[in-house]
């Protein structure tokens, strides 16, 4: 049953306006690092070619009258093609007539959180990924591990500041960072090596949000829940790099289905929504994402 049939012909009228899919978007970037950071590029249902410099041009001094340099900016195109994320929440019937347009305004963050993360999960580890082997963060050949350095020369701002030298000797830039929450306590009592605190943090709101941000080292740096992979205890906690070498895009917006009637698959089970007088949404939207350098990055664990 599509919204527009579900509006028409259930006691479900305003479960979910079309209008609203917009919003969805902004929650799932709100709750997503990758996409806070990378690069967002228009994208077509046949995806897009993106042009990616490999090389800039140099100028140089001439003499009055004299032959001015030539210099090539090399460029290549790679194709960003977008792949389907989508999810089915079943919920009890009692609980959306109650008030359905106030469920969704409910479970919109959740909807959001989960885009995000599923994202997340394969922009920066590779995570049921179906964007190619090598179309992630953790990718790199480069790697730092936490809590190796010590004073003085440095502890913790060491060991993030030997990310940056990485980098800094492949001719790579870092302009931010991505950490997983369980290093922020970590981070917010490191010092460099002259008692400065190397993360400031960003002003709150005064709400709890998603994603938590501030510099490092002077670039920008997010924390979030599950940037180390929970199937991984001697984890990657966080990654750092040059973001423009990442791009993303959707195709259109979040699309919605409603159905009392079909099966869905829960606990392992297939159940009728209709014999268990449940309802399920049932959301999908269309990614893609392009990592142009691997190595453009540094990845931490701990």
């Amino acid at each position: 049953m599509t919204v527009e049939n579900a509006v028409r012909s259930s006691d479900f009228s305003g479960f979910i306006q079309p209008d609203i899919a917009q919003a969805y978007f902004e929650e799932a970037k709100r709750a997503s690092v990758v996409q806070q950071l990378a690069r967002q590029v228009p994208l077509s249902a046949n995806g897009a070619a993106v042009p990616v410099v490999t090389s800039k041009p140099r100028a140089g001094w001439v003499a009055e009258g004299a032959a001015k340099p030539v210099s090539d900016e090399k460029m290549a195109l790679k194709t960003i093609k977008p792949q389907k994320l989508a999810v089915i929440i079943p919920v009890s019937a009692e609980v959306v007539r109650a008030n359905p347009g106030n469920f969704m305004n409910l479970i919109r963050e959740d909807i959001g959180e989960a885009f995000a993360k599923a994202f997340d999960a394969a922009a920066l580890h590779g995570t049921s990924s179906p964007f190619g082997a090598e179309q992630n963060l953790a990718a790199t050949t480069k790697t730092v591990k936490l809590g190796t350095a010590k004073q003085p020369q440095g502890g913790i701002f060491g060991d993030v500041n030997s990310g940056l030298d990485l980098l800094a000797k492949a001719r790579k830039k870092l302009n931010g960072f991505v950490f997983d929450d369980i290093v922020e306590p970590m981070m917010n009592t490191a010092m460099d090596t002259t008692g400065r605190p190397i993360f400031i943090s960003a002003p709150t709101n005064g709400t709890a949000e998603p994603v938590r941000s501030g510099t490092l080292l002077g670039r920008n740096a997010l924390f979030a829940e599950e940037v180390a992979p929970t199937t991984d205890t001697g984890a990657t906690v966080g990654f750092g790099g040059d973001f423009t070498k990442v791009v993303w895009g959707t195709v259109g917006g979040i699309t919605f289905d409603v159905s009392t009637e079909a099966a869905v698959t829960i606990g392992g089970k297939l159940v009728s929504l209709f014999e268990n007088n449940l309802v399920a949404v049932r959301a999908e939207a269309e990614y893609g994402l392009l990592v142009a350098d691997k190595d453009a990055f540094v990845k931490y664990t701990i």
